[in-house]
């Protein structure tokens, strides 16, 4: 049995996934700080939380799909892609267009770096009390 059959392995990795695509997303976001038209993107906020309460206590990930119209049938075993959705609207444009606010990039991209690194100590502690749990816990 590896981690990737623990259900709480597979929701941080979920999680490390989409914060290592927001920071690409935000770097981009930095380096076009005086491209000329450039709006700035971000990824959809996503509640992982209510994923986590989604997963069934078997073991079995079961993530209940959440749909805009009862004809919409989701695919199985799928979570929504975080980068879907609206683009908020920017409170400040430059006057070449440009609508980066280089602060407000910098400390989202720095918000993002810590929660990366908890989710980082979260997943180093749970390995720690496994290998502890199964008499391994020194080495």
């Amino acid at each position: 049995m590896t981690t990737e059959n623990i259900s709480l392995f597979r929701a941080l990795g979920a999680k490390m996934d989409y914060l290592n695509t927001r920071q690409r997303v935000l770097a981009q976001n930095i380096s076009n700080g005086d491209t000329p038209n450039y709006v700035p993107h971000d990824l959809k906020e996503y509640d992982f939380g209510r994923l986590m309460k989604n997963i069934e206590a078997e073991g079995k990930l079961s993530v209940r799909m959440e749909t805009t119209n009862g004809q919409h049938m989701p695919p199985p075993n799928t979570a929504p892609d975080p980068r879907e959705g609206d683009q908020r609207e920017t409170y400040e444009v430059a006057p070449a267009g440009n609508a980066v606010v280089m602060e407000e990039q910098l400390i989202k991209a720095g918000a993002n770096r810590m929660d990366y690194n908890l989710i980082t100590n979260i997943y180093q502690k749970n390995i720690t009390m496994m290998k502890t749990s199964i008499g391994r816990g020194g080495q």
